[in-house]
């Protein structure tokens, strides 16, 4: 069986807190990016790992890249991780997470990952499976995608600087699976913060 991976954004700058490090920001005794690394490491059978941000501290099988040019936003942030994969193959499933999901799980992960691998649409495979918000609304950035869709999708166009992640992910087929409001919370506000502190 194909190894696969995951492509985890560990980038932009934090303004709406006041400019700290998002992903470095800490939940009990492990911060944002060591949440989101437990997540695919605990739900995908010895994932591939690639860190998209500015280089930190990580374990050393992990994989770090940044985006072109760096601060290019999410979607540039997608393109540099799948272009990190060494020697993907195309039906490998890769996890895409954002790291500052403080309620992603291992459980969560495997979830994702277990229904798109049962997954067809008109016997093709469906290219994703993402958390859909209790509000309905898609999380491109807790998603599990096909290789092959991905890479396709990061080909369309030469660079995805400053582009609209929906821009990117959006044209490939996917399943929405619901989850809680605890596994889709992102942290982008101070008040998102003290949420996670009680």
């Amino acid at each position: 069986m194909a190894q696969p991976a995951a492509v985890i954004l560990a980038g932009g700058d934090g303004r709406r807190l006041g400019g700290l490090d998002k992903p470095g920001l800490r939940v009990g005794d492990r911060s944002l990016l060591e949440i989101a690394i437990a997540a695919v490491r605990g739900g995908l059978p010895d994932p591939t790992v690639v860190v998209v941000g500015p280089f930190r501290q990580l374990p050393d099988d992990v994989v770090q890249v940044r985006e072109d040019p760096p601060g290019g936003g999410p979607a540039a942030a997608v393109a540099a991780g799948v272009a990190a994969l060494p020697n993907p193959e195309p039906g490998v499933l890769v996890a895409v997470l954002a790291a500052d999901l403080p309620g992603i799980t291992a459980g969560v992960v495997n979830r994702l990952a277990a229904v798109l691998s049962s997954s067809r649409s008109g016997g093709d495979p469906t290219g994703g499976a993402v958390l859909v918000d209790p509000s309905g609304h898609r999380q491109y950035l807790a998603g599990v995608w096909r290789y092959s869709e991905l890479s396709a999708a990061v080909g369309r166009r030469p660079g995805w600087a400053g582009a609209a992640l929906r821009e990117l992910l959006a044209p490939i087929e996917v399943i929405e699976m619901l989850g809680s409001e605890q596994e889709t919370a992102d942290v982008d506000t101070p008040a998102d913060w003290r949420r996670w502190q009680s």
